[in-house]
């Protein structure tokens, strides 16, 4: 009876072993319990009752995880497209793509050319999503401040520029906000010279006739109207934004008035009356490579191969441009990536150009989409691409919203950056687990370098003694005397002014990081090899014939693992903090390759500091939750492997 009462008060075999782990042996517990249990054993039962060493271990595993199999997952993207210019310096955001709820029911138009969206809705109310970096800190420029006289108007067309927007409402009231200092709209002060200016007409509560608008359409720091009639009123920096402005106008008066408009991010093209294109003086667009008999691409003159078809719709992205022609094909000059080729009896309807990326939809309801897909633009949802799915899409920076019968359907695209961009426009999220694969591999390495030396010479000196014991802590004191970080950052600076690839560099930082850092080990070890070599085991095996270089390595060293393991611990979080060290002070590894500490670089800048604090909050949190927790364990991993510290159970 009374073995049944000890056997239920103990439980389970397995939920015993799990309370004796980490709350440690009960009183029910005998000696016998404990008698087969090896040191190892032992240790890893001590170091798994610590609560603060067991959380610092699942924290390092799960930050091993995420920067080795992340960065395998999203390998970091060094060439351009894996920066965004026009996505410098955002914070952390998920609500590029977020359609507001009120849009859903009826759109008129949906614009954007970067990180901000402004759409129209049929009730006439105007609404902006996504984000604005407002580098001047003036509320009067930022983009994202709709003037109250937008919000208590009703609007019937808008259109986003690159930092500025423009409203035109029922009364024709054309209402501009945003950045000025280019002529996007006003006749401010500090407006450049150059910049074409806004017409008198449209100033000052000056109005146009609503409902003869044809088109409004904003491009980079330019604006332009395009009325019924074919008039244009157009302003803004052409010089830069727009150089063919004046022969476009010019062909829409003389020639034949032009019916639709779009602009690139130098230039503006468009449609008139007759279906012809018409680019003005440009002829940057006038070269196209169509395939051949045999499949392969050949350059042709774009008139030419139009002939006497013609241009139903246009379309731009940053630096391309989409025709669609009256026998439903799609024609693109300027753009690398393949357009699609469509099935026989599927002819292209309508085309809609976002920044680096177009959506066509066609006859038969589907929707198609290429160019860059670095950021998913071209990532249509299945349901979208069976017939009759959608009637209208709407390309708008990096995003696309899809309509069918006026009602929301679906959208797709760039949804924002979970920790923000940096001055390169480049995710910071990607950049962190990329450069933290980097960061542990530079320090692992380090570690594994100083280790091997550490152990030898420490092992040979204190076994040894005499003569090699002198040379040899002579040679450990002359290295341990080098100034270590001037020494490295001079040797990195002649790696840096030399002709080395990159990945060789990196692989001699890491050797010059291991060859620095093993003389505290290995005095560690040649103390510990001292006094283990006095003791009776070793007299034996000498007795016994063993060679000299077998009781010191086979015999001797693995009575001192445990301290060799716990220093191995702590000095891979300082090879950590030095990698970090050299890279933020530029002698380390060099962008575009991220680390955290070449990331951590631009928080030298107040601007960064006060204004971008993602870009160096996140590389410093990552970093600093590393190193307390490989100091954690090693920390407790020296208190558990230490005999004298064993606890009585």
């Amino acid at each position: 009876m009374s073995e049944k009462k000890a056997s239920s008060r103990k439980g389970p075999a397995p939920l015993r072993w799990l309370r004796r782990m980490f709350f440690g042996g009960s009183k029910e517990l005998t000696l016998a319990d404990e008698r087969f249990d090896s040191p190892g054993k032992l240790a890893v039962k001590r170091f798994f009752r610590n609560p603060l060493a067991t959380g610092a271990v699942i924290i390092l595993a799960g930050m091993f995880l995420f920067v080795f199999i992340g960065s395998a997952i999203a390998p970091v993207d060094l060439t351009e497209t894996g920066s965004e210019m026009l996505h410098t310096n955002m914070a952390p955001t998920q609500s590029l793509m977020k359609l507001p709820d009120g849009m859903k029911d009826g759109v008129v138009d949906i614009s954007s050319k970067g990180t901000f969206t402004i759409g129209v809705d049929t009730d006439g109310k105007v609404s902006m999503w996504g984000q604005y970096v407002n580098i001047s800190g003036d509320p009067a420029r930022d983009v994202m401040n709709i003037p109250e006289e937008v919000k208590h108007s009703k609007v019937v067309h808008v259109a986003a520029g690159s930092d500025h927007c423009v409203a035109i409402t029922e009364d024709g009231r054309v209402i501009a906000w945003g950045e000025y200092d280019n002529g996007q709209y006003g006749h401010e002060g500090s407006m450049i010279a150059a910049a074409r200016r806004q017409p008198e007409e449209l100033m000052d509560g000056g109005t146009i006739d609503a409902s003869q608008v044809r088109q409004l359409i904003c491009g980079n720091q330019v604006t332009a109207i395009l009325m019924e009639d074919g008039t244009i009123y157009a302003w803004g920096n052409d010089g830069l934004s727009a150089t063919n402005l004046s022969s476009v106008i010019k062909h829409g008066k003389k020639e034949s008035p032009l019916v639709k408009l779009t602009f690139t991010n130098d230039g503006i093209y468009g449609i008139d009356e007759n279906g012809d294109f018409v680019c003005g003086k440009s002829t940057k667009y006038n070269i196209i490579s169509v395939p051949d008999e045999n499949g392969r691409s050949v350059s042709t003159d774009l008139f030419e191969y139009i002939g006497d078809r013609k241009v139903v719709d246009i379309a731009a992205s940053g630096n391309a441009l989409a025709l669609v022609l009256d026998d439903g094909e799609i024609v693109v000059s300027g753009m690398k990536e393949p357009q699609p080729q469509l099935p026989e009896g599927e002819n292209a309807l309508t085309v809609s150009g976002g920044t680096r990326h177009f959506v066509l939809t066609t006859d038969q309801g589907r929707v198609y989409a290429w160019g860059q897909n670095y950021r998913n633009q071209c990532e249509i949802p299945k349901a979208l691409t069976e017939e009759g799915a959608v009637d209208k899409v709407y390309a708008s920076g990096f995003q696309n919203y899809a309509f069918k019968d006026g009602k929301f359907v679906d959208c797709w695209g760039l949804k924002g950056y979970l920790m923000g961009t940096d001055d390169m426009g480049r995710d910071v999220f990607n950049r962190i687990m990329n450069g933290g694969k980097m960061t542990m591999t530079v320090g692992a390495v380090a570690v594994i370098v100083s280790t091997i030396i550490g152990i030898l010479i420490g092992c040979i000196s204190g076994y040894f003694g005499g003569a090699v014991d002198m040379l040899l802590m002579r040679l450990t004191e002359i290295v341990g005397a080098i100034p270590f970080l001037p020494f490295a950052l001079c040797l990195s600076a002649i790696f840096q002014a030399s002709d080395i690839h990159e990945d060789t560099r990196i692989v001699i930082i890491m050797l010059i990081l291991g060859v620095l850092s093993w003389t505290g080990l290995a005095r560690l070890v040649r103390g510990q090899i001292l006094a283990e070599r006095e003791k009776e085991f070793v007299t034996a095996a000498r007795s016994m014939g063993v060679k000299e270089g077998r009781i010191a390595f086979r015999h001797i060293l693995p009575n001192i693992v445990s301290v060799i393991l716990v220093t191995v611990t702590l000095d891979f979080a300082s090879c950590m903090l030095t990698e970090s060290s050299l890279s933020y002070l530029g002698f380390g590894v060099q962008l575009p390759r991220p680390t955290w500490g070449n990331m951590l670089d631009g928080s030298r800048s107040a601007l960064v500091i006060q204004s971008f604090w993602w870009r160096w909050v996140f590389p410093a949190l990552f970093l600093s939750v590393v190193v307390i927790c490989i100091n954690i364990i090693g920390d407790t991993l020296r208190d558990v492997l230490d005999p004298k510290s064993v606890e009585k159970t």
